[in-house]
């Protein structure tokens, strides 16, 4: 079973489309990462899941059932923009609120266990106002886990943090995902976006111009060969005349996308007297990747 599968979904603000006929299929259990540029759709499709905004077409099921079904919107958490926690009240407090209004019961007992999940137990005290940017998007993750929600909808929400924070943020979701929720999450940040997604959808234009497994986009993540020598500027030119893309990378390295192997580029500069002093064979990542896409797709 799928935890959302979507058809033909638009969305129209008065003469603007904002969605032409996206098409998404997010499987149970999965980190879902939801790329694309500012304005391609990410938000308005999220906002449709979640039921904050209406569709004007399409279809769109979650867990099998029609998005509107009360019994399916049960199942859903969300964090989109941020958490409307009181500012002058504790975490603590915020987060009884929140599950008075959902009517959970034993409610002290479900903070304390999401608390611990978001890595926040220490900071149960703390007046919302007085927490750093990193602790209030983990605020929001466990107020959206009040209820225990089997898909957790995430609107960009490792932007913004420091390293320590990311890393936590990653190992939170982490965390959710093995205790069996499926999460759809929008970031920019594609570098830590691929050290936790299982699966991927690329959105522009209002369109799904690709969905793939992680494994699928290792697969399709292009090998180059990387190096640096003595004399860059003429191995560069002399890679050029034998290859058809060769890059030099902010790292300093040349990179050389359609040699077989790095012996034979070794051979090539040293019989034009050219000493390698470093090379070796990496795979480009998500980030390119996408950027390669975005290109690929603008030229069209």
């Amino acid at each position: 079973m799928n935890a959302i599968e979507i058809r033909n979904l638009t969305k129209n603000f008065g003469e603007k489309q904002a969605l032409k006929g996206l098409n998404m299929t997010v499987p149970v259990g999965s980190i879902y990462g939801f790329i694309g540029e500012n304005g391609s759709g990410k938000s308005t499709t999220e906002k449709i899941i979640c039921g904050l905004i209406h569709p004007s077409g399409g279809e769109v099921k979650l867990f099998g059932r029609d998005y509107t079904d009360a019994d399916v919107r049960a199942k859903i958490g969300v964090l989109i923009e941020d958490p409307g926690c009181f500012p002058n009240y504790s975490v603590w407090n915020n987060l009884m609120l929140q599950a008075a209004n959902l009517c959970i019961p034993n409610p002290e007992q479900e903070i304390r266990k999401i608390l611990q999940l978001v890595r926040m137990e220490g900071a149960a005290g703390n007046k919302y106002k007085n927490c750093s940017l990193g602790m209030k998007q983990r605020i929001g993750i466990a107020m959206a886990l009040l209820g225990n929600p089997e898909l957790l909808v995430l609107d960009e929400p490792i932007n913004g943090l420091d390293a320590d924070g990311m890393r936590i943020m990653r190992e939170v979701l982490v965390d959710i995902a093995k205790k069996g929720s499926t999460i759809l999450i929008s970031s920019h940040i594609l570098g830590e976006l691929e050290k936790i997604a299982t699966h991927y959808g690329i959105v522009r234009g209002g369109k799904m111009i690709a969905e793939m497994t992680a494994e699928e986009l290792e697969a399709s993540c292009r090998t180059f060969v990387a190096l640096q020598a003595k004399d860059m500027r003429n191995s560069k030119g002399l890679l050029e005349r034998k290859y058809s893309r060769v890059e030099e990378d902010e790292s300093g390295y040349l990179r050389v996308y359609d040699a077989k192997t790095p012996e034979e580029i070794v051979t090539y500069l040293y019989e034009n007297g050219i000493l390698i002093t470093e090379i070796k064979t990496a795979k480009i990542g998500l980030e390119e990747y996408y950027i390669d896409l975005m290109n690929q797709k603008g030229a069209k």
